[in-house]
C-alpha cells in the first residue's frame, strides 16, 4: 500500500527514512498544490500520473489538515482514495484536538 505525507519538513525527512514519499508545506498555497496534485484534483504535469501511482492513504499534520480545512472536509464527503489521516505535528497535538484514544473512547462509550 502506497503513502504520502504533506507536513513539516522535519516529518516529511523522517517518513522518508522509511520510504513514505512527502512534501513539505508550510503555507496554504504550498499545502494545497501537493493536495490538489496528490488526490488528483488538479490537471496538468504536476498531477500524479495515473492510478496505480496514487497512494491510497494520505497523512496530514493537523497543521496542514487546518490550513486545508474546507478542501480536506469535501474530499472524506466524497468517499474517494486516497484515504486521508491526519496526525500531530512535530510540536505536537494542535490546541482542541482530539486524540486517537479520547475519539475512541467517545465514539464507543468504554475506556481503553
Amino acid at each position: 500500500m502506497k503513502y504520502y505525507l504533506i507536513g513539516d519538513r522535519e516529518l516529511v525527512l523522517a517518513f522518508g527514512l522509511v520510504g513514505v514519499e512527502g512534501t513539505a508545506a508550510v503555507t496554504r498555497d504550498e499545502a494545497l498544490a501537493a493536495f490538489d496534485r496528490v488526490t488528483g484534483r488538479t490537471t496538468g504535469k504536476n498531477r500524479m500520473p495515473d492510478a496505480g501511482e496514487k497512494p491510497k492513504v494520505l497523512i496530514l499534520t493537523e497543521e496542514v489538515s487546518a490550513l486545508l480545512e474546507h478542501e480536506v472536509k469535501e474530499w472524506q464527503m466524497g468517499g474517494k482514495a486516497p484515504l486521508i489521516v491526519e496526525i500531530p505535528g512535530i510540536q505536537g497535538h494542535l490546541e482542541g484536538k482530539k486524540n486517537l484514544t479520547d475519539a475512541i473512547r467517545e465514539a464507543v462509550g468504554i475506556q481503553v
